[in-house]
């Protein structure tokens, strides 16, 4: 049998959820980076850098900017594929 035509609407939502996780990805690992430079606190486990940066406002910061990186990001690939 053969495979199923993927809707345009699946592809997009799929493709937004990589993009949105990536960006929210490169958010996270650079404040987690910024917990372990000068005086952010040297020395600090882990698991406390970690509880410090997952607060309901980064995360709420994240996926906003996300959506938003995603949205500018579309816009310009579908400009781009129109001008082929």
């Amino acid at each position: 049998m053969p495979p199923k035509p993927k809707s345009k609407l699946r592809i997009l939502f799929w493709r937004a959820v990589i993009e949105i996780g990536g960006i929210v990805f490169l958010f996270y690992s650079n404040l987690l980076m910024g917990e372990y430079t000068g005086r952010a606190g040297q020395g600090k486990p882990l698991a406390a850098a970690i509880e410090d940066i997952f607060t309901r406002k980064t995360v709420a910061i994240a996926l906003i900017t996300a959506s938003v990186g995603f949205a500018v990001f579309e816009y310009f690939r579908m400009r781009l594929e129109n001008r082929e």
